[in-house]
């Protein structure tokens, strides 16, 4: 009897042992798989839910957006967005809310941080541009809109969207309205303005504008050289960029250019800041701004074409070494390469591929065509070194959504106002990239109109 007990005894100890040296090493597997996941690149298994078509790329860089033991902060949004926002003269901007005068509208809706709208890795409750308050969450603050606004008498309140952006509001203001009332649907003969890269180029001593031959090439020996024909045809090589200006990289230790065969971002980024800073903040380039590998085309949630495999940075858009921005490759072929959307695939039949076409044969003035990036990567004219530059901005997805946004600093380059409001509503038109005039009419510019008249 007692032996039984004993042996009884044991292998219940015996047994517990085993549970309890089980549950350690599962503990210890875990830990190990879950800390080499954190710490690597992929930390898919960390994901709560699908991120939105806005952060997916960058849905790797947890710490992009979040901060350890506190969430995401209010300062970790604005790092990316906040520049954004004071261009676009935020329709809702914090000092809005700040006014004493609208405390009573904090209490129904904290419009003082951007997570009471925007919450990533929610896709059951997330719709257009990452929002996931309920539709109808204007009438939290606009409840009394019509006793202002009698024209918006019986609209639906939870539609306002479709005509409104919260954030950037410049083309429906009132008074814009009314100084752009009754215009053509075209506007005259006009023309995309020239970038003038040159001029502020000149001011650095460091490259004298002298044009280089073969014979002037400066890599070390054993490269090859079988792209120099390229190089010689190009801007670069005319305005005196030899090899080491792209392929040799500075070391800190030594002060001294190291060749690198294959040039990145961070060498274009020498003279091409702003370009580059636009790049790397639209969603091309947005991964490496985190430390992430390039973005691929077979990662994108838009239609891209099957065959092709692409790492997207400057040399995917510029050619290597040819750098030619006024042939067609980098603002027409390169995008229809990748790109295999509605819209896109639908702009050879359009009238805007016919008037560059015409403009790339000599038929029709420099600047008068209108390809994938006078829309999609416009000009913008700043001051730098006290000198209007105009430069492009390669932040593609700037002004791309909601797509109101293009109003005035695209289609108004060639179109009236009322003509621009009623083909970016109609999705239909935007689906086969403008290939006739808009079949629905937004009225509010006659609405501004009746009531500057009362």
């Amino acid at each position: 009897m007692y032996i039984d007990k004993l042996l009884l005894w044991t292998w219940m100890n015996i047994k517990q042992v085993i549970l309890w040296a089980s549950w350690i090493l599962v503990t210890l597997v875990l830990s190990v798989y879950l800390t080499t996941s954190l710490l690597g690149q992929d930390k898919s298994s960390f994901l709560p839910g699908e991120t939105t078509h806005g952060h997916y790329q960058i849905e790797m860089a947890c710490e992009a957006c979040h901060t350890t033991f506190d969430g995401v902060k209010q300062e970790t949004c604005l790092e990316c967005h906040a520049a954004e926002l004071e261009a676009a003269d935020d329709s809702h901007p914090e000092s809005k809310f700040l006014d004493p005068r609208n405390a009573d509208m904090l209490e129904q809706l904290d419009a003082l941080k951007c997570i009471t709208c925007h919450v990533e890795h929610r896709p059951g409750m997330t719709r257009k541009f990452g929002v996931t308050l309920p539709p109808d969450y204007c009438i939290y603050c606009h409840e009394n809109l019509v006793e202002d606004r009698p024209s918006h008498e019986g609209m639906p309140f939870n539609e306002c969207t479709d005509c409104h952006n919260y954030h950037d509001n410049t083309a429906l203001y009132e008074d814009f309205l009314v100084k752009n009332l009754h215009q053509a649907d075209t506007l005259g003969n006009p023309v995309t303005i020239g970038r003038n890269f040159r001029e502020i180029y000149r001011l650095d001593p460091k490259y004298p504008l002298k044009p280089l031959t073969m014979a002037d090439q400066d890599a070390p020996e054993g490269v090859d050289l079988k792209k120099g024909e390229d190089w010689i045809a190009s801007s670069h090589a005319n305005a005196g960029i030899n090899c080491m200006g792209c392929h040799g990289v500075e070391q800190p230790e030594t002060n001294t250019p190291v060749w690198v065969d294959k040039a990145d971002h961070r060498a274009c980024k020498t003279c091409h800041d702003l370009e580059v800073s636009g790049f790397l903040a639209g969603r091309h380039g947005m991964r490496l701004a985190e430390n992430l590998s390039p973005m691929t085309t077979d990662m994108a949630r838009q239609p891209m074409k099957k065959d092709v495999h692409k790492e997207l940075n400057c040399t995917s858009c510029h050619q290597d070494h040819q750098f030619n921005t006024d042939a067609r490759h980098a603002a027409v072929d390169a995008c229809l390469e990748c790109h295999a959307d509605d819209h896109s695939r639908a702009y050879k039949a359009s009238p805007h591929f016919r008037v560059w076409n015409e403009e790339m044969k000599g038929q029709a003035a420099k600047g008068s065509g209108i390809s994938c990036a006078t829309c999609h990567l416009p000009r913008e004219v700043i001051k730098q070194n006290g000198i209007e530059r105009t430069v492009v901005q390669h932040n593609q997805n700037l002004n791309l959504r909601p797509n109101q946004k293009m109003i005035r600093g695209v289609c108004m380059n060639c179109h009236g106002l009322g003509f621009s409001i009623d083909s970016l509503v109609d999705s239909e038109l935007v689906r086969n990239n403008f290939s006739e005039p808009p079949s629905v009419h937004i009225e509010s510019l006659e609405m501004a109109e009746k009531r500057i008249k009362k």
